[in-house]
């Protein structure tokens, strides 16, 4: 019981950090809608890891009814989960979610298929997904990662990289933690940036080119 209420103060001490328009921690325990659905889901996961199946689902049901967010009850969240927003947010049965992790609106944390055991992602710690992303399946999005707003994410990302695009390409982002970033604009497009540098490329043999075309001319 402790435990919880200790979680549900380091949550809102997370939420204060990373959100601007978050003024005092009495507007983020009464208004944010994220922290109602995580704090919902503390209790129905403690009714699920104890076996009161019924209960935990009629909680999480609740929730999502009052709050448009839906987690099953067997998700494992870690601390200071910040969903903001939130509306239209899925989190299956079988997914874990690290520490500090945030999450935005219209996301889904789902499965591919009707296979039993471990069909839902497992993301690091610091993660951030962007508006609208889709990340479905069995792997593991690493610590530090960044899912792109929009993006479909089919396969393992690695720590500290950016996926963006139908279907999900990761950019490697170096080894500094992002935690604090949550820019979901100014993400990288791996296809821009290769099709940028080929045509350096190109504009730099062109020069070669022309430099030799014209020397041949002066030694006519």
């Amino acid at each position: 019981m402790i435990k919880i209420f200790d979680r549900i103060r380091y949550d809102i001490r997370a939420i204060r950090e990373r959100d601007p328009a978050a003024r005092n921690s009495l507007e983020v325990l009464l208004l944010y809608s994220g922290l109602h659905a995580v704090i919902y889901h503390r209790w129905a996961n403690f009714f699920y890891r104890h076996k009161w199946f019924f209960l935990a689902r009629m909680i999480s049901q609740t929730s999502r009814f009052l709050t448009g967010i839906e987690i099953h009850p067997g998700a494992t969240i870690g601390k200071g989960l910040f969903i903001d927003h939130g509306m239209g947010v899925i989190i299956g049965e079988t997914t874990v979610i690290g520490d500090n992790c945030t999450i935005y609106q219209g996301v889904t944390l789902g499965g591919t298929g009707k296979d039993k055991g471990k069909r839902h992602p497992t993301l690091g710690n610091n993660v951030m997904v962007g508006s609208g992303a889709k990340v479905l399946g069995p792997f593991t999005v690493g610590d530090n990662a960044k899912i792109a707003a929009g993006a479909v994410v089919l396969d393992t990302v690695p720590p500290n990289t950016t996926a963006v695009g139908v279907p999900a390409r990761a950019v490697v982002k170096g080894k500094e933690t992002i935690a604090a970033d949550l820019d979901q604009i100014h993400i990288p497009d791996p296809v821009s940036q290769e099709l940028c540098r080929l045509r350096a490329q190109i504009e730099a043999l062109q020069k070669k080119i022309d430099a030799k075309e014209n020397e041949k001319g002066d030694t006519k």
